[in-house]
């Protein structure tokens, strides 16, 4: 260790901001915003980071909000980021701080990644223990799907204005324990495609079907003809998903309405699968209208891409959660995890990695109106990602 660094952060050492990190992330979760709507939520962040003597810049790629400080002469630097866009879910936790926003909460844990990333905030402004440059960075709309924060916010010239030699973030996993870091390199996580199908056919009296083409009948036999997709088109040792989310035709029971509509999640780890699954699905779909008379509209619209860890990066952070937590608190590799990640897009522009902190277990999943970030990760979570940069910008540290 360098004789400039007394040592690097404990757990111990973000012990008394527990009530004070509490008290934000209950503030966000009872006050969550939609995204491209962030607005108090990126003015909270930039009160605080102001506070704390970051230099503060807002609206990047809309309600994004960059945190900056320097420290002593070391030319090295570092971004970590947190999202803080909520969910279009009503809330059905019975708590003290649950969401005020009808229809609208944290169902995601964004209120947590940013009050962990603000915990880190204050305690590296307090401590100072580094040399260089860290760039924190509180991303809008990572919920979008398309255009989403990451890509606006790169397109606003993230990376021009706040260079750095690799960036960090993390996302909640439930059904792992409290403060439980999981690690993968490479393809970490997949990229996630939606596919909006429209079938026309012949509407009609539901007593007279062989006057109609049915869209009902056309759409209920596509269900089951897409579960072919993954299990005999991809090689078996390829993870792929193809799953149908909606199916909605008609109003009445004794009518063959003119259309029915379906709407698709497809997930994929690379290149060639993904367009894969594109290819076949646009075949199988089109032939298969086509063969009960029908015809059909596909609009098949690529998401995030894949989640790709560098490898240096992702053994450097899980040496720094090694050291926090312990072995034994730590899984690599892990995954691959099927959800997707708008992180994603950093990723093609710098090195970096995304890693998993375990939320608990038994609690809600992801996305779940009774869903809700644990509090016992907060300084958990701050207390790593103090370290990571101490460690990053240290003389002679790894990860680059």
């Amino acid at each position: 260790m360098n004789d400039d660094y007394k040592g690097f952060c404990q757990l111990a050492d973000l012990a008394d901001s527990q009530d004070f990190l509490t008290q934000i992330r209950r503030h966000l979760h009872q006050h969550p915003e939609l995204s491209f709507k962030e607005l108090a939520s990126a003015e909270l962040v930039a009160l605080r980071l102001s506070e704390w003597g970051y230099e503060v810049t807002r609206n990047i790629g809309g309600h994004g909000v960059v945190g900056r400080l320097r420290q002593g002469d070391g030319s090295r630097s570092v971004s970590l980021r947190a999202d803080m866009d909520a969910l279009p879910i009503l809330e059905e936790n019975d708590c003290a701080h649950a969401s005020q926003n009808t229809g609208v909460m944290h169902a995601c844990g964004h209120d947590g990644h940013t009050a962990m990333l603000l915990g880190a905030a204050r305690q590296l402004a307090k401590t100072r223990n580094f040399s260089g440059t860290v760039n924190l960075v509180f991303q809008p709309a990572e919920e979008a799907g398309r255009d989403s924060g990451a890509q606006r916010m790169i397109a606003d010239g993230l990376f021009e204005r706040f260079p750095c030699d690799a960036i960090f973030g993390l996302h909640n996993h439930p059904g792992y324990p409290v403060g439980t870091f999981m690690f993968g390199s490479g393809p970490f996580m997949s990229a996630s495609d939606s596919v909006f199908i429209t079938v026309h056919g012949r509407g009609g009296h539901a007593a007279r079907p062989h006057l109609a083409v049915d869209p009902v009948l056309i759409a209920g036999s596509l269900v089951m003809a897409l579960q072919t997709v993954v299990s005999r088109n991809i090689d078996p040792t390829q993870t792929a998903i193809v799953t149908v989310g909606t199916l909605n035709a008609g109003i009445a029971p004794n009518v063959i309405p003119e259309f029915a509509s379906l709407g698709l999640s497809v997930r994929s780890f690379s290149a060639e699968v993904r367009e894969r699954l594109r290819a076949r699905i646009t075949e199988l779909v089109t032939l298969h209208v086509q063969g009960y008379g029908g015809t059909v509209e596909i609009d098949y619209q690529q998401g995030n891409p894949v989640v790709i860890n560098s490898a240096a990066e992702t053994a450097f952070a899980l040496s720094v959660a090694q050291e926090l937590v312990g072995p034994a608190r730590t899984i690599a590799p892990f995954g691959p995890v099927t959800g997707s990640e708008d992180f994603a897009y950093y990723l093609q522009r710098k090195p970096g990695c995304f890693l998993r902190l375990g939320n608990g277990e038994g609690g809600a999943m992801l996305h779940n109106a009774k869903y809700d970030f644990n509090d016992n990760n907060l300084t958990v979570g701050a207390a790593y990602w103090t370290r990571l940069v101490e460690k990053f910008l240290a003389q002679g540290a790894t990860g680059t």
